[in-house]
């Protein structure tokens, strides 16, 4: 079976949609999961284009990923100066990555009138700032930059730009359709050509903006392109990227194309809720593929027929990208999701049937009200435990109480007040903060720390709030996801209520309980 490098753009270009601001904890916890599902290349950011970008490459590189290489992403030199001398050309070296990608002009009207230089000069830009590079680094990768404009435009150009970079050492060369405009029927015959007098290995990178990206790059693997480059969900600028959760199963299991292990795949749906969770974006549920309605069925002659054989309505198994058929009428979607998790986390839950059932009707009772666990492990975790009868309580709440105090020097202070029962001892203490989730999280701790003294080591490492139901204005519902963390792992926990306070009591109450089982635990091993 012929394999397709997957490269992933989520944290760079998907960071560049509307409404999407990754922190640096949501970056690094993304490149974890994909290099869970097996995507070859992540590309990580912009060095040098802000302090986050620098950071993510500088906390990424103790990470010992076990399928993925991280890329750094830039431009090639600027003109009018030496490229040895290329300030960007040096922060890509500063990431210290075994790849780089850079993209160049490839569009003749785009050299003559925004970069405002001869065409022969940007030749030399991208040929010599390849070269560079390649003294330094293992791989580096071209992005063509409005390659199939530009081909359009003057072939012969595009041409000598593909030669330029070849020339260099380029690795890949990347065709881009970066104003997105292109069809299927457009793109094929232009691969096709530039494959009959290129022998460089050609990747494809096609935005959105015709609704056609995914098409676009399928058809351009079929002529030709082993590299894919794509985002997760499609994020992206404008109206986004080619969406990676549509490809890797097109091009798997439609095309005969190996890009990750059977395995992996079944893992897409989560990946795919993981990342809109992080972006603070609801799902999207009629998302192919990946959505909770991809495999969902109403109508009654559709119901009949998909009992009998799934095939008449499903063109693939949910099952094999991590989905699962739904019987809108029905209870039982969701079992095969949940003893997934279960053998995930080493619980036993398949040999209890009537608990299985308990704790199907509470998931679906707590997504009506809100909740949802992709990001939020942890409290998936501790909810399963309690439903087989294995969790323990570390702590009870006796109460708390939180004050935020307006000063006329307009400081405002943040209190919090807390009671907490821990065996026979009750612990009264309070503590103040940044906010007054902050200070009750202060306080909690403070108050846990005497009996749990490894709660020191607990980080609060990000928190987001998301408003839905926003009709009832500023009494709607809403939900907190609480990233925390300690020197050895990461996980998400969530809350959900009308009372932003209640809700982020949940989501750090689920954290520490996490970390405080997570301890027991590894003593146990």
């Amino acid at each position: 079976m012929k394999s397709i490098t997957l490269y992933d753009a989520t944290l760079r270009e998907g960071s560049q949609a509307e409404d999407i601001a990754f922190s640096l904890e949501d970056k690094l916890r993304i490149t974890v999961r994909l290099d869970n599902l097996g995507v070859h290349y992540i590309e990580g950011g912009w060095p040098g284009a802000n302090p986050k970008d620098i950071s993510y490459f500088r906390e990424i590189s103790s990470y010992s990923l076990k399928h993925s290489t991280v890329v750094a992403f830039g431009s090639t030199a600027r003109p009018g100066k030496p490229v040895a001398h290329d300030k960007n050309l040096h922060d890509l070296l500063q990431a210290r990555t075994a790849a780089v990608t850079i993209f160049g002009k490839t569009w003749d009207a785009h050299v003559r009138d925004v970069l405002k230089i001869s065409l022969e000069d940007n030749l030399a830009l991208i040929e010599e700032s390849i070269a560079f590079l390649k003294q330094h680094v293992k791989e580096v990768f071209f992005d063509a930059e409005h390659f199939f404009d530009g081909f359009k435009s003057n072939p012969d150009y595009a041409a000598q730009v593909l030669a330029a970079a070849g020339r260099g050492g380029a690795d890949c060369l990347v065709l881009c359709d970066t104003n997105g405009g292109c069809l299927p029927h457009e793109i094929q015959p232009i691969v096709r050509a530039v494959k009959k007098s290129c022998t460089a290995r050609l990747g494809i990178h096609a935005h959105n903006d015709g609704d056609v990206a995914v098409a676009n790059s399928l058809a351009a693997v079929q002529a030709g392109c082993a590299h894919v480059q794509a985002t997760i969900n499609g994020f992206g600028e404008r109206c986004g990227n080619a969406n990676l959760c549509s490809i890797i199963p097109n091009l798997q299991l439609k095309m005969g194309l190996r890009c990750i292990t059977d395995e992996q795949l079944r893992d897409l749906t989560e990946v795919s809720r993981f990342v809109n969770e992080l972006a603070n974006f609801a799902p999207n549920t009629h998302q192919p593929f990946v959505g909770s309605s991809a495999f969902a069925h109403k109508a009654g002659v559709h119901v009949s027929a998909v009992k009998k054989k799934p095939a008449t309505y499903e063109h693939i198994q949910p099952e094999r990208v991590g989905n699962a058929q739904r019987v809108l009428i029905s209870d039982q979607a969701g079992r095969a999701n949940i003893m997934h998790k279960a053998r995930e986390f080493k619980l036993d839950i398949e040999t209890h049937e009537p608990l299985l059932q308990e704790l199907l009707s509470e998931l679906k009772e707590l997504e009506q009200q809100g909740f949802q666990f992709e990001g939020a492990e942890a409290s998936f975790q501790l909810r399963m435990r309690r439903a087989l009868g294995v969790s323990k309580r570390y702590f009870d709440l006796v109460g708390f109480r939180v004050i935020i105090e307006k000063r006329s020097d307009n400081e405002l202070i943040s209190e919090a007040t807390i009671m907490v029962r821990v065996g026979g001892s009750i612990e009264h203490t309070a503590a103040i903060g940044n906010g007054p989730v902050n200070a009750l999280d202060n306080a909690l701790r403070k108050a846990l720390e005497k009996f749990y003294p490894t709660l020191r080591d607990v980080t609060l490492l990000d928190y987001k709030v998301r408003v839905f139901s926003a009709g009832a204005g500023t009494g709607s519902r809403v939900r907190v996801l609480v990233e925390s963390g300690d020197r050895h792992d990461r996980w998400g926990t969530v809350g959900v209520s009308e009372n932003i306070i209640e809700a982020s009591w949940q989501a750090l109450t689920d954290s520490i309980t996490y970390k405080l089982l997570k301890d027991e635990l590894n003593r146990e091993a």
